[in-house]
């Protein structure tokens, strides 16, 4: 098996729905249930991929059968070589009093990316809720104000500076070093929970000029720049190249995830590492 990590950094808000909701918001995105950490699930993203081999009457072209199966039902019918997981959340765009704002990520986090891209996780001291390491361009007076929170900063970013490396090429992540906050898993949780955009969606009826009946209703979208990343397996034994075929697929550096695709939605910068 070859192993590949593919980023995505979000241009623009993401909605991945989770259906409807017995909450205040109506229509929320989907998260890990134990972290409350916004996802983007490997079927979602395996669809979104698939596509992009189809032909112009939208069958699937040889090769994307080869990466992704077939859904002919047939006997030669076989799995497809591209395997993907789930894109998971590695730094959380946040309000802050200075630097506008901050990315926030946390040990859970840091150590989950460490693992899966086989890199050394980087020695981090231990965090709890009113402490964090932050970038000097958004201390005030030793402590970091993100949202209504002020934190004290115990440390410099430099240590996970280096694990994020290389992540995107895309040109609003290339000041994460100015911008980096390493929060406590709690924290982080927490603020991924609690700092999602909600908006609310209408349709206005033609002939009465107001909201049509069921058609007012609250919507949770990630915010642009968050920065995701999921880990992809390529069966070379079934197809080869299969990272290049993806390199060559995702060479315009765009794709977009999950719903309201018309309404400018999911666009992110995507790389293949």
């Amino acid at each position: 098996m070859k192993k590949m990590i593919l980023t995505l950094f979000a241009r623009t808000p993401v909605h991945v729905g989770a259906g409807n909701s017995v909450g205040a918001v109506d229509s929320p995105v989907q998260r890990e249930r134990h972290t409350k950490i916004p996802i983007i699930p490997g079927s979602s993203l395996k669809g979104v991929l698939a596509d992009l081999w189809n032909d112009e009457n939208y069958k699937r072209t040889s090769e994307g059968k080869a990466l992704f199966g077939e859904d002919d039902n047939n006997a030669d019918a076989k799995a497809g070589a591209l395997m993907i997981g789930e894109a998971r959340v590695l730094a959380f765009p946040v309000r802050s009093a200075k630097g506008m704002f901050a990315w926030i990520t946390c040990p859970l986090a840091l150590r989950r990316f460490a693992r899966d891209s086989e890199k050394e996780m980087p020695e981090i001291q231990e965090l709890d809720a009113q402490s964090c390491l932050a970038s000097d361009e958004l201390l005030l007076n030793d402590f970091i104000v993100l949202e209504e929170y002020r934190i004290k900063r115990i440390g410099d970013c430099a240590p996970v500076i280096s694990l994020l490396e290389n992540l995107a090429t895309d040109a609003v992540w290339q000041e994460y070093p100015k911008h980096l906050v390493v929060l406590s898993d709690e924290m982080f949780s927490y603020f991924c929970e609690q700092a999602c955009e909600v908006i609310t969606r209408i349709r206005i009826d033609d002939e009465t000029g107001t909201v049509a009946k069921g058609a007012l209703f609250n919507q949770e979208q990630v915010p642009s720049e968050t920065l995701f990343y999921t880990l992809c397996y390529a069966n070379e034994a079934r197809t080869s190249g299969v990272k290049e075929m993806l390199q060559e697929k995702l060479k315009d550096g765009v794709l977009q995830v999950g719903g309201d695709a018309s309404t400018g939605l999911g666009y992110c910068s995507v790389e293949v590492l």
